[in-house]
């Protein structure tokens, strides 16, 4: 798909107004609608999606034609197939493909064949699993790790394994859905921080201590947050953690790997290896696998979560087959090839901020491998993402209420396998579609 770096604008498809039905409301109307009938909900929803659907408005639920290379080609709910420059899948350092990762998901199978024989709590882990254990503890300097079936079922089952009802949960607002869904499933004890405002944190935590000195509290965060591209003091955290009589867990699914030296994120750029409390994080974003894990300092947290983080006692364990590439990915990791590959996808990281930047597009967060493009109005997005999407740029939308009303915004996956040349196509392609859907939003205005 060369030919992308030289489309001129002119040659994309003309643009053709929606249904305004089409470009009105949001998921969350149908998430709390009343009524006895759980069907006519569901139908609510579904009707409503549809309409999106119709009118080329709801960019999700794609599906992939092949591999999630720097191109692709996805296939669209409406059946349609839409082939371009590929910013819409986590692959961070380009791995699905890499020939030893390859090579040993096919040992893997030759020796183990293809299963998940059971949870971790009986005999589902192979001899393997605990080697990928050893190796993600030296890589974060925390020797104890337990292995997840996935980083959602890993953020979640931390939280409802360590959490009883009567502890406390205090967390950044902006935290990943797992560690919300963790937390109120835990204990109806949480309270929510200001993205980022350490401040507010102390206050929180120390109201909480005082009310309640008797229970626990674990304070939660995320390295990198995948909405806004930012990250936080932890070493700032981790202390108040400790005034407080509180454990700190940070989210590392969106830094571990391909950011920061040897590939250890926040936790290595902040000079915080080996010094929180509990880290967390997932093998789906740089690690070519589904999966995730918890690691700690404490053997018997290791093993109380393994019998009571819900998600690990009573979900099969990760199959051979993926443990073996994760292994092999992160083998590539702490090699000096994943340096080289950590350094091109910086070069395409700020290749791709810049480009947009200099096209008048606002770019949140600081470099890493997710860069939110803010497009605002909700309705505008749902026209510029489709004009994108026909113009050869494949980009996710992340809307109300994933993110504040009318604050939408494209989610841009950056991979190794990227250039700053692909990056500059990207940045000339929105900056054209959201011409365009202003100039559809401003008709439908009147």
């Amino acid at each position: 798909m060369d030919e992308l770096l030289d489309m001129p604008a002119a040659e994309t498809a003309t643009p053709t107004q929606a249904d305004p039905a089409a470009l009105q409301g949001s998921s969350f109307d149908y998430l709390l609608r009343p009524g006895a009938d759980l069907t006519a909900k569901a139908r609510a929803f579904h009707d409503w999606a549809s309409t999106r659907v119709k009118h080329g408005v709801f960019p999700y639920a794609k599906r992939l034609g092949g591999r999630p290379g720097a191109t692709a080609e996805l296939m669209l709910l409406d059946g349609q197939r839409h082939a371009g420059l590929n910013y819409s899948s986590q692959e961070y350092l380009s791995l699905a493909r890499h020939p030893a990762v390859c090579a040993a998901a096919q040992q893997a199978m030759a020796r183990y064949g293809v299963h998940s024989a059971g949870s971790t709590a009986l005999a589902g882990n192979v001899e393997e699993a605990l080697a990928l254990e050893a190796e993600l503890g030296a890589l974060l300097r925390m020797p104890e790790v337990l292995l997840f079936p996935t980083g959602w079922a890993a953020g979640f089952g931390a939280i409802k394994g360590l959490v009883r009802e009567t502890d406390h949960v205090v967390m950044d607002q902006l935290a990943h859905n797992c560690l919300h869904e963790g937390a109120r499933a835990a204990t109806p004890n949480l309270h929510l921080h200001r993205h980022l405002d350490m401040a507010h944190a102390a206050r929180v935590l120390q109201r909480v201590r005082q009310r309640d000195p008797h229970n626990g509290i674990l304070l939660v965060t995320e390295g990198c947050f995948s909405m806004d591209a930012d990250s936080p003091d932890l070493k700032r955290l981790q202390a108040l953690a400790r005034e407080h009589g509180a454990l700190l867990m940070v989210d590392v699914a969106h830094d571990l790997g391909c950011l920061g030296p040897d590939g250890t994120g926040q936790l290595g750029l902040q000079q915080m290896l080996g010094e929180v409390d509990l880290v967390m994080g997932s093998f789906s974003k740089t690690f070519a696998s589904n999966g995730g894990f918890v690691a700690c300092h404490d053997r018997a947290i290791k093993e109380y979560l393994r019998f009571y983080a819900s998600p690990n006692t009573f979900s099969n364990a990760l199959s051979p087959v993926q443990v073996a590439i994760v292994r092999a990915c992160l083998a590539v990791v702490r090699s000096a090839e994943g340096q080289q590959r950590r350094d091109r996808l910086m070069h395409a990281i700020l290749g791709l901020r810049a480009a947009l930047t200099a096209q008048g597009i606002t770019v949140l967060g600081q470099p890493s491998p997710i860069v939110p493009v803010l497009l605002g109005d909700d309705a505008l997005a749902r026209l510029a993402c489709r004009e994108m999407s026909q113009a050869g740029l494949l980009a996710n939308l992340v809307e109300y209420p994933a993110v504040s009303l009318n604050s939408a915004r494209l989610r841009m996956q950056v991979m190794a396998d990227h250039t700053p040349a692909l990056g500059e196509t990207a940045a000339r392609i929105v900056a054209d579609a959201l011409r365009r859907a202003q100039a559809l939003a401003g008709g439908a205005a009147h």
